[in-house]
């Protein structure tokens, strides 16, 4: 019987393999990474832990569950106008199995070349399987959370609600054709970091995150940074077809408050809607004074939101 590979072996034959990229003085094999800072701008980190079970079924490939962990990271550097450098792997296993170990890597690294980002370090140990990935962007405009003001529109970078309306589907709870099943995987698994429409609206978003979350529960997060509340048209919000096909009574409450589609949602200044326009975005909403006021989605379609959901919204906004 062969010996399970240990933690240096899992490296070595898995993950050392990885291409060093720009700034990338010492890579994988020693105590520390070596890494060259560039001269100007900042540098943005970010770290995710996913957790079986809990961010990802336990029994997900684990080609796509790779490529997603590393996709919601770089998201991350999206939203902060930050290029992609590198980042770090903390993977927990609860055994040494190769096929799925080949897989996994295979999906990592395919992933890190597609973004232009490499990996320089980390860490395996034994456990309940679980997912921890670090990255590091460099930025010269940083997009930031804090900078919106009363007046500014609200914008999103693209079609809402797929992942949450494939969701059932990734957990195998609907029964679909196989096309849209393969269409489900790819919103959950491989959501599309928005780093090209961060580095089109460095110069004129006051603010912006990704949404991870749901809209509504986002933007709350804006708001509260910059001391401001939101007003949102519901039937402005871009609705992505897929949760037309799959939940089409329940899409665009899946549009505004579910979560992992990856897409941006910024703010900017009303003088700038044109300029904006040009770059392919609508307003969906605009900001206002918060006040004691309780600010809910008040324009649309009435009964389009549940309780819940807007009750939410209201607590995060309410500055």
């Amino acid at each position: 019987m062969s010996k399970a590979p240990g933690e240096f072996e899992i490296i070595r034959d898995y993950f050392a393999r990885a291409p060093q990229g720009e700034g990338v003085a010492l890579g994988i094999g020693d105590d520390c990474a070596l890494l060259q800072a560039p001269v100007s701008g900042q540098l943005a980190t970010s770290m995710d832990t996913l957790v079986a079970g809990r961010h990802f079924p336990a029994g997900a490939d684990p080609f796509m569950l790779a490529s997603r962990a590393l996709r919601v990271n770089i998201s991350d550097l999206a939203a902060m106008n930050a290029r992609p450098l590198w980042f770090t792997l903390a993977l927990t296993l609860p055994d040494s199995d190769s096929v799925w170990l080949e897989k996994f890597a295979s999906g990592l690294l395919e992933t890190a070349g597609k973004f232009g980002v490499s990996l320089v370090g980390g860490d395996t140990t034994a456990g309940p399987l679980s997912i921890t990935i670090q990255v590091i962007g460099h930025t010269e405009k940083p997009l930031r959370r804090d900078g919106a003001s009363v007046g500014d529109n609200i914008y999103v970078s693209g079609p809402l609600g797929a992942a949450a309306a494939a969701l059932p589907v990734v957990l195998a709870e609907r029964n679909v054709t196989e096309s849209v099943r393969r269409e489900a995987e790819q919103a959950f698994y491989f959501p599309e970091p928005q780093l090209e429409t961060a580095n089109a609206i460095a110069g004129i978003a006051t603010s912006a995150l990704d949404i991870s979350d749901g809209l509504l529960g986002d933007l709350g997060h804006i708001c509260k940074a910059s001391g401001v509340a939101a007003e949102i048209n519901l039937e402005s919000l871009p609705i992505a077809p897929l949760a037309n096909r799959l939940a089409a009574d329940t899409a665009v409450e899946l549009a505004a408050c579910g979560g992992d589609d990856y897409q941006l949602c910024f703010t900017a200044p009303a003088a700038a809607v044109d300029q904006v326009r040009q770059l392919g975005f609508t307003p969906i909403g605009k900001l206002v004074e918060g006040g004691r006021r309780y600010i809910a989605p008040i324009t649309g379609t009435p009964g389009l939101l549940n309780r819940q959901a807007i009750g939410t919204f209201k607590s995060l906004c309410r500055p």
